[in-house]
């Protein structure tokens, strides 16, 4: 695991996929043990095993409570600038969004918002949504659901969230 974190009593990292904080993860319960293994949720390992014995997590559900989450030192975290985590804001307030939105609820030139949706979805902050019924931009039309296939909408991964809490401490 990349970053020294301490995990509560009840989990251990899976050294076959060795998910990184971040990442998309799952767990797998060990027979005759009340330890759940934290694996990459496409980790090769899980597709020959009893769908029930899978567990949803989140990085949070895992993390000691008491343990600070140092993420400052992580290479990814140090080549974000203030735009990035303005974009990254944007899409913690308002959930799955286009860059002309962005750019305009941020001030921040649309060409740059392109670029920066791109470098964070390279750097597995944000994920491209594939062309769906969203809610249209909760928050500002309420209730109002559409489908767009002209715009690339991007939503905040998991560890997307983990980089923006940090910032925002």
């Amino acid at each position: 695991m990349e970053n020294s974190i301490s995990l509560k009593e009840d989990f251990t990292v899976a050294k076959c996929c060795n998910p990184n904080l971040g990442d998309n993860i799952v767990g797998f319960l060990k027979y005759d043990s009340t330890i759940i293994s934290i694996h990459n949720q496409d980790c090769a390992n899980l597709k020959s095993i009893e769908a029930e014995r899978i567990v949803e997590l989140n990085w949070s559900d895992v993390i000691s409570s008491g343990d600070e989450i140092n993420i400052h030192d992580d290479p990814d975290y140090r080549q974000l600038d203030e735009i990035d985590f303005k974009v990254l804001k944007h899409h913690l307030d308002f959930g799955v969004d286009y860059a002309a939105v962005v750019a305009k609820h941020t001030h921040i030139e649309r060409a740059v918002v392109f670029d920066r949706h791109r470098k964070l979805r390279d750097l597995n902050l944000l994920v491209r949504v594939q062309p769906k019924m969203i809610q249209y931009r909760k928050n500002v039309v309420k209730g109002k659901w559409i489908k767009h296939r002209n715009h690339t909408y991007y939503e905040l991964t998991e560890r997307g969230k983990i980089f923006l809490d940090s910032y925002l401490r």
